[in-house]
């Protein structure tokens, strides 16, 4: 994963002007649009692959991207990661030759994928690509690894799957990770400088661990388990490395403390220097490097955007007089737009081209041009006006003072007040017995009034409108109260049978009745906002999530060659005497055994993961710990330390460090000039919606997508379409990291740098 800078694609000479084919000829075919749309879309979700740009390259290219083989490679990892479930310690066991076979088909699907990669770009920079020579070498090495143990199994020698700890790496090398490249680029970065502040951590771990061997060691001091207290210098420094994390506070001083008063300051004073100043001092580190180093990744991504983009409006562009600056025509940039987003509704595209073509001449030059990939990524909510059903069917009835006064209400704030009401009072019930007849029978009545709020809200607003894709909150609505109507009337008629003795539909019914409580939340302006905000910065933290899963993949798969079976869970029913030390004598009367940790072990990936996550919370690591090195060896406890320092000091601070700017970002910068522009021709154009008719809640509601009706159809000419800014929504990860450093790029970031020979400086971060 090196960051060296590398060249971009090798453009064949004599192709048009600046190297790009059919460049300033009016006249584009297929091809140049492909070509263009390719650019258009490398640089909308910062694809940095230095593909060649022959015909066949781009279709092969195209072919490449198409969503149906990103999605299957995904499935294939995602096959290749489960196997671990299968597979000694399996939770289903299956046999040697199935998993095998399983396997093989997953690293044909990698191969056919990599030789995929290998026929779009040029042969000496597929050769220069680490992520390339990392996908080669996983695959080799897991070829050996079952070869090998495939032979140790068949002669009924013990064998090791070494190679499954390499499974997760795939995940980080192909074409697509390249956000979790990031995210361990920004580890790596971050290392030299945790380094050295790590080093003085553990110096002054190892100056108190000295001071407290010389200060209790000889005292004859003793635990709650009657062993020597600080006697042993290891055993001091792994205790006082768990008081770090606070797991172990305030049992590890108390023998001390039961001593004398006067001890308890030398562990006050250790937990200030070192839990509350030198973790402090970590999570500042991990933040300042962070930041420097993801704010430089971004410049070089906003630069690498911008030159993809001049590549398009070169391949595009034509003359419209002589001596005059090259420009790209409406019909040019519409086609190219269905390409780039095939989705996108003819009203929206003829917005974004409005805002471009501020002027209304017809062409845009590149300076406007090269604004379309972040017009795109800027989300853009369409609500086309649609009658009721009702309203085409019985008009009269529809449009009748009676009516028109429901419609009045149901949109009144009252009418959310009243429910919020309802709502609170039914979070009040829920907490009542249930065997109490009254609370049993009021869940008939709130049902029938959530029931009846939905039927006056379809009855109000158009069904298609109330039900569009991004009406999150009416989906939610409608499928809880059914739902819960539903368990309700069974539960009601299996108890009426008198033969009822399953809890599990009343589990359900119960489930459902607190999740109503839910709604709650977008009633108040302030949590609406908070939540709003971590759901705009949700795809982001999920990259991290996969950076977790991959770390835990890895510590799951070594940690289950290192212990699996050396501690064995029994049920509640078992009778065997074995089940009082967790199947290990080594464990009996230690702290694991007692507090019935049997179930927390390596014996299979479920748990694996399980324990995983204990260690991560980090309360009780150390019993854990220990309980591994009793049954082991006590080096065991390294594992245990490397885990805590990868995962809890370095991968948890990254993401906080991250969770806080994105977090700080999303809650109180303004909206960037872009979405301005677009807001601004919007509402020019008078199709603007108005804020008191569309409420903002978790999700912007009510987006449909208006019908094709061509590139003629002008938006002011249909006033039944309206649109509205997704106000901060990102269609792209990379969107998001660009506004978060906006402030911090320099003007030159976003300027178009016509290198003479159509080359550019590749990211850093899309070399790895």
């Amino acid at each position: 994963m090196s960051e060296a800078a590398e060249r971009s694609e090798n453009i064949p000479a004599g192709k048009g002007k600046e190297g790009i084919p059919n460049g300033g000829n009016p006249e584009k075919s297929k091809e140049d649009f492909d070509l263009a749309s390719i650019y258009v879309s490398d640089a909308q979700y910062n694809r940095n692959i230095y593909f060649d740009t022959s015909p066949e390259a781009v279709r092969l290219y195209l072919r490449y991207n198409h969503w149906l083989a990103k999605v299957l490679l995904y499935f294939f990892i995602l096959v290749d990661l489960s196997l671990a479930l299968f597979e000694e310690p399996a939770v289903l066991p299956l046999p040697i030759w199935a998993t095998m076979l399983v396997e093989l088909l997953c690293l044909l699907v990698f191969t056919i994928r990599l030789a995929h990669y290998a026929k779009v770009i040029p042969r000496d920079k597929f050769w220069k690509d680490p992520k390339n020579i990392c996908i080669i070498v996983i695959v080799l090495l897991t070829l050996v690894d079952m070869i090998i143990y495939g032979a140790l199994k068949a002669t009924n020698c013990y064998g090791v799957r070494w190679s499954r700890v390499l499974r997760p790496l795939l995940l980080v090398n192909i074409t697509e990770g390249r956000q979790l490249r990031r995210a361990f680029r920004s580890i790596r970065n971050a290392l030299p400088q945790i380094f050295y502040v790590f080093l003085l951590f553990m110096f002054s771990l190892l100056m108190f661990s000295l001071m407290a061997l010389k200060l209790l060691g000889k005292r004859g001091l003793k635990t709650i388990n009657g062993a020597p207290y600080f006697t042993n210098y290891l055993e001091i420094v792994f205790d006082l490395y768990v008081l770090v994390t606070t797991a172990n506070s305030p049992d590890v001083m108390m023998p001390a403390y039961n001593s004398s008063f006067v001890f308890a300051i030398f562990f006050i004073l250790y937990i200030l220097i070192n839990t509350y100043i030198f973790m402090s001092v970590f999570l500042a580190v991990v933040y300042n490097n962070y930041k420097k180093y993801l704010k430089e990744e971004v410049r070089q991504l906003v630069r690498a955007k911008r030159h993809k983009m001049a590549r398009a409006f070169a391949v595009l562009q034509e003359q419209r007089e002589e001596g005059g600056q090259p420009v790209v025509s409406q019909a040019n940039w519409n086609q190219m737009v269905r390409l780039v987003q095939p989705d996108i509704s003819n009203a929206h595209r003829e917005l974004l081209w409005r805002v471009a073509d501020d002027k209304n001449q017809g062409y845009i030059g590149k300076v406007a041009f090269v604004q379309l990939v972040d017009l795109l990524n800027i989300e853009v909510i369409t609500l086309k006006s649609r009658p009721h059903p009702l309203q085409s069917a019985c008009p009269a009835l529809y449009l009748s003072a009676p009516s028109r006064l429901l419609c009045r209400l149901v949109q009144h704030r009252a009418f959310v007040i009243v429910y919020d009401l309802i709502i609170l009072v039914n979070a009040v019930f829920i907490g009542l017995d249930e065997e109490n007849p009254l609370v049993s029978n009021s869940e008939w009545v709130f049902l029938a009034l959530y029931l009846m709020e939905i039927l006056l809200k379809l009855y109000v607003f158009e069904p298609k409108a109330f039900f569009s894709r991004h009406s999150f909150w009416n989906w939610f609505d409608t499928i809880i109260v059914v739902s819960a109507l539903i368990a309700t009337i069974i539960n009601s008629a299996m108890k009426s049978t008198g033969g009822y003795t399953s809890r599990q539909i009343l589990d359900i019914v119960f489930i459902l009745r607190v999740l109503r409580l839910i709604r709650v939340v977008d009633s108040i302006k302030r949590f609406r906002a908070i939540i709003n905000t971590l759901i705009r910065i949700g795809p982001a933290i999920l990259t991290f999530g996969q950076l977790i899963i991959v770390v835990y993949y890895i510590f799951a798969m070594v940690g289950m060659e290192l212990f699996k079976g050396k501690v064995k869970f029994y049920e509640e029913s078992s009778t065997d005497p074995d089940k009082a030390f967790c199947g290990n004598a080594a464990l009996n009367g230690t702290d694991f055994a007692q507090l019935n940790y049997c179930k927390n072990n390596f014996n299979n990936v479920v748990s694996s993961f399980i324990l995983l996550v204990e260690l991560t919370v980090v309360n009780q690591w150390h019993v854990l710990s220990s309980g591994f090195a009793a049954v082991t060896h006590v080096s065991a406890r390294i594992f245990f330390i490397l885990f805590h320092i990868m995962v809890v000091i370095i991968i948890i601070n990254i993401f906080v460090a991250f969770v806080l700017e994105a977090f700080f970002v999303e809650y109180s910068v303004d909206k960037s000039d872009l979405q301005t522009s677009l807001e601004r021709k919007i509402e020019e154009l008078e199709l603007a919606v108005e804020q008191e008719k569309l409420e903002d809640n978790l999700v912007n509601a009510m987006e449909t997508i208006d019908n094709d009706q061509g590139a003629g159809q002008s938006v002011d000419n249909r006033p039944a379409l309206m649109f509205k800014i997704a106000s901060k929504r990102y269609r792209t990860v990379d969107a998001l990291l660009q506004r978060m450093f906006e402030a911090d790029l320099d003007p030159e970031d976003f300027a178009e740098n016509d290198d003479a020979e159509g080359n550019f400086v590749n990211p850093a971060f899309s070399s790895a």
